[in-house]
This record gives structure tokens, sequence and C-alpha cells, in this order.
């Protein structure tokens, strides 16, 4: 019985893997900027880039990113300055810094070769164990298998697994789904189709199911609910932040920039000096080396991070040199127009662009109180 059982989940995983990579074949996407001319770099680089990410919205990064830095010597000798420039507005900023990091230890220890196995590749920086599967499988054809979130919902669908993936018990359920079905031939193409399959017709709403090569067989579509699989992360309540953004203002018409710490949110990333709403403007600037000659406080505004919103108010301070000196390594003033090659975050390189060069107009700010 058990023989007979294990026989039937073999021939159900070869079936899998025959007809997705049957429909791969024809319906599959061949031609993505990472597939041309594809080494274990542009691989890696590209299943970093789309982790939370749309393959529309990392094209023309992937794009600018590999002809500023062409392999991992290139990366590795990049300033983290111009490595964040290039990843500005695609979020997530700790992955830049990742590759940064795993490009100098490649460079350091594997004289800038990706090693092929799966525990020497999840021990580098920024890479887990299904982007290690997917560098393994794509870039050197070894069977490894990958659970990203295309593949997650695929598997969950197909086996009406019940339950938010990140739940440790359906996360073990489907890696040994995601092990089984992976085959032992064609396993790049087979990695591909499969995040093809998550990403072109089983969406997270209004899948394709009348043209998915393996619904005859998924206890999903037979419920006439698949949309309801996997199920979804429990809600909780959200926290807002609240902040000033303070843009100090030089009779020249520059503009204040600090470059954050090196992690945490926006790490290594320039910004404006900030503080709390409820904080005495004139004394932040004070501890920043300028004297505030007055302020206008602009729109609140509201950026969403993953888990909280961060609620920011511009406020554009007219500044001068005060008696004391606070420049220096980490902060830097800059036309709004032309800031540089520096790594900025989106709200910021959106404020830059909205102000301008022009100096603020002395009639528009409040006069600091004596």
């Amino acid at each position: 019985m058990a023989e007979r059982t294990r026989r039937k989940r073999t021939a159900t995983a070869a079936d899998f893997s025959a007809r997705l990579l049957a429909w791969f074949d024809r319906h599959g996407r061949h031609d993505l900027p990472w597939q041309r001319e594809r080494s274990p770099y542009r691989v890696w680089l590209s299943e970093i880039m789309l982790q939370q990410t749309q393959v529309g919205t990392v094209i023309p990064y992937f794009e600018r990113f590999v002809a500023a830095f062409p392999d991992v010597a290139a990366l590795a000798a990049a300033p983290i300055d111009s490595v964040l420039h290039h990843w500005t507005g695609l979020g997530y900023y700790a992955r830049a810094r990742n590759l940064h990091r795993t490009a100098r230890l490649l460079t350091a220890q594997y004289g800038g070769q990706f090693p092929a196995a799966l525990d020497e590749l999840t021990a580098l920086p920024g890479i887990g164990r299904s982007t290690a599967g997917a560098i393994a499988a794509i870039a050197f054809g070894r069977r490894a298998a990958i659970l990203d979130g295309n593949v997650k919902r695929v598997l969950a669908r197909h086996g009406a697994i019940a339950g938010w993936p990140g739940q440790t018990d359906i996360s073990r359920a489907l890696w040994e789904i995601a092990e089984r079905f992976t085959p032992t031939e064609r396993v790049a193409d087979y990695t591909q189709a499969i995040m093809d399959l998550g990403a072109t017709l089983c969406t997270r709403t209004r899948p394709t199911c009348d043209r998915c090569p393996v619904r005859a067989d998924c206890r999903a579509h037979a419920t006439g609910v698949p949309e309801q699989y996997p199920g979804r992360k429990p809600k909780a309540a959200t926290p807002i932040r609240a902040i000033l953004f303070l843009i100090l203002r030089n009779p020249a018409g520059a503009v204040l920039l600090e470059q954050r710490p090196p992690t945490g949110i926006w790490g290594g990333l320039w910004s404006f000096p900030e503080c709390p709403p409820e904080a005495d403007i004139a004394s932040r600037c004070d501890a920043l080396g300028y004297r505030a000659l007055g302020w206008q406080a602009g729109t609140a505004r509201r950026h969403v991070f993953s888990h909280y919103r961060l609620d920011y108010t511009p406020v554009e301070v007219t500044v001068v040199p005060g008696f004391a000196v606070a420049d220096g390594d980490t902060r830097r003033w800059v036309l709004p127009a032309s800031p540089d090659a520096l790594g900025l975050p989106a709200p910021v390189k959106a404020l830059l662009a909205e102000l301008g060069d022009a100096p603020v107009a002395p009639a528009k700010t409040v006069p600091r109180q004596p």
C-alpha cells in the first residue's frame, strides 16, 4: 500500500511538471532581460529585485543597474551611495545594501564567482532558501526547489491548502510539495515556468483558470473559489508615525541632506533632517549648525511601508550659518534639481523635484520668535 501511494505521488509530480513545461514552451516568458546572457550574477540580481516587486517595475531598474555594474567586481568596487542611487524608487533598500555586501564577500572569498551549493548561497547576505534555489536551478541547472510568493499561490491552490503561508506548518507543507514537484530534468525551465504561471495566470485576484495547464487536478479550482487560497495574513492595526521633514535652504537655494544610519528604514540613503511634529524647529536647526530665519510648513503627506505608515510634513526653513558647525561626511548641501548621484528615498526624491533651485521667498516664511 505504501509503495503504491509512493508511485502515485511520483507520477503526479512528474505529470505536474510535464504539463507545466509544455505550457511554458508555448506561453512562458523567454525574453526577459535577465534571461539574455544568463549568468549567476544576472540571475541573482533579478531574483533580489523581483522580491516584493512586479516584473514590469523591475525591468528598467535591472537594465540601468547592469549597465552601471555589469558584474560582481564592478558592484563590489562601487561606492554604496552609487548603488543606492541606482536603486532609488525600487524600495526595500536593505536589498541593495545586501547586494553590495554580497558582491564584496564574493570578491574577497570566492574570486568574484558564485558558489553553486545551496548552503553556501544561503550564507550570503540577503539570500534565503528560495532565492538560493532559484540561483542554483536557473544559473547552475541544479535540482533545487523555490517557494516565492507566486509559487506559494500556485501550490496552495493546486493542493487547496488553506491558511496563511507565513505560518510554520503551512510553509513546511508547501516546501514539501515544492521539493516533490521539482523535476530532475529541465529544472531551470521548470523554475521559470512555475514563477510565470503564478505571475501571469494564477494571479492573486481573477486567476485565468481556463488557460491553466494544471487546472484538471487543481483542488482550489474545483471548489469554484480559487481566490480563497492561499489564506491571507491576519490583519493587524497598522501603526502610524508622524514626522517633519526640515528642508533647510541656504541663500544660494541649496538644501541640506543627511545620510541615514546604515541599517533600518532607508538605511544609508540621503534624506532631509527630521524631527517630531512637536519639536522646536529653531532648536533643531541650531543643533545642525544653522540659524533659522523663518519657516513655512507644506501639505502633510503619507508614505506606506510594509509594516507602518509614515505621515510626513515638509517644512521649508530659510537658514544662515550659526555658531556651531555641524557639516561632515554625512551631511551635504545639494541643489534640488541636481542632487548628485545619491541614494534617495522616493518621498525625498519627489520633494526635491518639486522644490526646484529657486530660494525660498522671504515673504512666505514665518519669522522666528526671539
